[in-house]
């Protein structure tokens, strides 16, 4: 068993360093601007050279595999696992992000020094960083998916970071849902995955899939389930619109989502998934053609862009396209039992681009920063006045175009290598590379080269700050030479160990050569129409009008999202909030009403009906209370005379008045006025109670 440093089994530290800082300037910094920022660099800093030293230990393991992890969730013979893999692609993956969100940092402080949310800015920087890196050292596809989402979140945050600019906020909404569409395809094949392999390790997945535990079509479902996270996050066709627009936010954050960090995911969640493509010749395939689509489509509408960050934004999804091709032609080729250099072209090209387009980001932001405008219409000249920035980001777009012998260009001629047992993807590739050196030195020229077309913006034009300019300078010696570590003869120990890149080119010679001529085609149409004048660019494109228009509106991919997609839900949610307003919200409110109307009812009832004969009943009683209670005297005498009052009375009764003769008649009269004096006698009883009596004081 092999001996591994303390630095590999730390290895960890590198993501929770920008994490401490994160925590460090919410809740202790942020009111002190500076004291963040160098706080944020300092460990993105010492994060940066822990990455260095993590990759020096795996090149001198021979590219060894370190793991170590616990049981985070079990039950049921399923667990989920919290812990680290440090292989070679993860060593160089935590060599690029570190590297150049240092720089970006580093830039930062002079790009972000007027803006009120400073200390925010470096918080999510941290946050971000914390992200990719620990989606970087996963050992799990449980794990990478959590910080794949807290990428997610964290790039929304930047993006939308000028949130109060409408298109900002649009921006990083788009951003968002584009990419959660992408992540559900993610997460129902790591469920895919779970449910048939019985965990979610790498490894023991790997394992069961070479093995032949998992069912052929499950494993091609499962794969490109996978694939569609990449498709989210790496920006490829159809879910490839979000990038462009990802451009609102500020530079800096452009650069680190663009070379090396959120667009990074994808290419690097298929290529740590490789042998799952490698089972599936299908799924595979299907990768390849994605990225030759998208490649080819982004890289075509960059030709008529003129905002500089949307020309290297569509050159990003295009150079992305590039290594997602690869990596499906090396899982088809080996699926086939091909040998194939797609792995090692892919992650190597992930590792130059990172450099040169971190380098262009960073230059735009240096020019836009001098000139505050983003049209590349409205520069030129700026050779003369940014003597740092305009070498610096030719040398960027020399090393993209596929010029020899920067690092572009080596990176570029493994992809193309890669495509030469297929004719089709071959020729696609050369014409992508010659569109890439094109728009690329177009918008060199134009930006550096041309007379200033805006005479006012080329006067107040300056070099940026040492804090922006000595990242560039760093940058550009990477961009220059990075790309030799991956040549076998040159640097054995690295290309061997880091990409597995030992395959042999029996055409090495003319395929560098075919790849150095395409490279200067480009560059010289883009010479001969917008430095010498020799083509006019204005003539071709009203002369080609129609397939201009069609570039210069994307393809119009947003405009048939918006009729396809975004209308349609609109109007379904429209429906839905109608049929809640008018049936739902009708009948719940209908039967509000009925209750109260019924409830109204009821309370007039128990009011007028029960509470009316209760009530009634006992004002009844008390009224004869009233009444009777006159005749309470207490009086013997007024009883006696009550007494006789009714024995007239029932005398009276007593006598028939049909036949009577005269005697009875006087009994009769007696009687009634003996009653009438009893009566009289009562009520002057009566009347005398009822009066109040006078009460005289001592």
């Amino acid at each position: 068993m092999a001996e591994y440093s303390w630095i590999l089994k730390n290895s960890y530290i590198t993501c929770l360093l920008p994490l401490f800082s994160f925590g460090m300037i919410v809740f202790f910094l942020r009111w002190k601007e500076m004291l963040s920022a160098v706080f944020s660099i300092a460990m993105i800093l010492l994060s940066w050279v822990w990455s260095l030293w993590v990759l020096v230990e795996v090149i001198s393991h021979h590219g060894a595999t370190y793991e170590a992890f616990y049981d985070f969730v079990a039950f049921a013979g399923f667990s989920l696992q919290i812990g680290i893999l440090v292989d070679p692609l993860t060593a160089v993956m935590l060599a690029i992000v570190t590297t150049v969100g240092a720089s970006v940092e580093i830039y930062s402080v002079g790009y972000m020094k007027d803006d009120p949310r400073f200390s925010r800015f470096f918080a999510y920087l941290s946050l971000f960083l914390f992200s990719m890196l620990g989606l970087v050292v996963a050992n799990n596809f449980f794990m990478i998916f959590i910080f794949w989402e807290l990428v997610g979140l964290t790039s929304y945050l930047l993006i939308g970071f000028w949130f109060e600019k409408k298109s900002a906020a649009d921006a990083c909404k788009k951003a968002f849902i584009t990419t959660r569409m992408g992540d559900l395809g993610f997460l129902v094949g790591l469920f895919m995955l779970a449910f048939f392999a019985g965990t979610l390790n790498y490894g023991e997945v790997f394992a069961r899939i070479s093995s032949g535990l998992i069912p052929a079509g499950i494993v091609t479902a499962a794969a490109i389930f996978l694939f569609c996270g990449a498709v989210g996050k790496s920006a490829q066709f159809p879910l490839h619109v979000w990038l462009p627009d990802a451009m609102e936010g500020p530079t800096p954050v452009s650069a680190l989502i663009h070379a090396a960090t959120m667009v990074a995911a994808g290419v690097y969640l298929v290529a740590r998934s490789m042998s799952v493509f490698v089972a599936s010749a299908d799924a595979a395939i299907v990768v390849a053609v994605i990225g030759l689509v998208t490649s080819f489509i982004a890289a075509s509408i960059a030709l008529v862009q003129n905002d500089i960050k949307r020309i290297l934004a569509y050159s990003t999804v295009s150079q992305l396209g590039y290594m997602i091709m690869a990596l499906g032609l090396y899982g088809y080729d080996s699926a086939l039992g091909h040998h194939s250099p797609g792995y090692y072209a892919g992650t190597f090209h992930l590792m130059t681009h990172a450099f040169f387009k971190g380098l262009l980001f960073l230059g735009a932001g240096s020019v836009i920063h001098a000139v505050h405008t983003n049209d590349i219409q409205e520069m030129g000249g700026l050779w003369k006045k940014m003597k740092i920035t305009a070498p610096a980001f030719c040398i960027a777009s020399l090393s993209i175009a596929g010029i020899p012998p920067l690092a572009g260009f080596w990176s570029k001629d493994e992809i193309v290598a890669a495509t030469l047992q297929h004719p089709v993807f071959l020729v696609v590739t050369l014409l992508i590379a010659f569109m890439t050196a094109f728009y690329m030195w177009r918008l060199c020229f134009l930006t550096f080269f041309a007379p200033p077309r805006d005479q006012h913006r080329y006067e107040h034009a300056h070099e940026s700050p040492k804090t922006m300019a000595y990242p560039l300078v760093f940058l550009a010696v990477l961009a220059a030479g990075a790309g030799w570590v991956g040549i076998p003869k040159v640097a054995p120990w690295f290309s061997e160990f880091v990409f597995h890149g030992d395959v042999y080119h029996p055409h090495w010679s003319w395929l560098m050569l075919l790849s150095a001529v395409v490279a200067l085609s480009g560059i010289s149409l883009a010479y001969l129409m917008y430095y010498r004048g020799s083509i006019s660019p204005i003539k071709m494109g009203q002369r080609f009008k129609p397939l201009y228009t069609f570039l210069y509106n994307k393809w119009y991919f947003d405009e048939l999202y918006h009729v396809v997609l975004i209308r349609p839900t609109l109007a379904f949610a429209r429906y839905l909030w109608s049929f809640d307003n008018r049936v739902v919200d009708g009948a719940v409110n209908g039967t509000a009403w009925t209750t109260i109307k019924w409830s109204d009812i009821k309370e007039w009832f128990d009011t007028w009906i029960v509470d009316g004969a209760v009530n009634g009943s006992g004002w009844l009683v008390r009224q004869v209370g009233n009444t009777l209670r006159f005749i309470q005297t207490g009086s013997v005498q007024f009883y006696a005379m009550f007494i006789l009052a009714l024995v007239v009375l029932f005398c009276f009764a007593k006598f028939d008045y049909v036949e009577m003769g005269l005697e009875r008649w006087v009994l009769v009269f007696v009687l009634f006025v003996t009653l009438v004096v009893v009566i009289v006698k009562i009520l002057s009883m009566l009347r005398y109670r009822a009066e109040p009596k006078n009460t005289q004081e001592d």
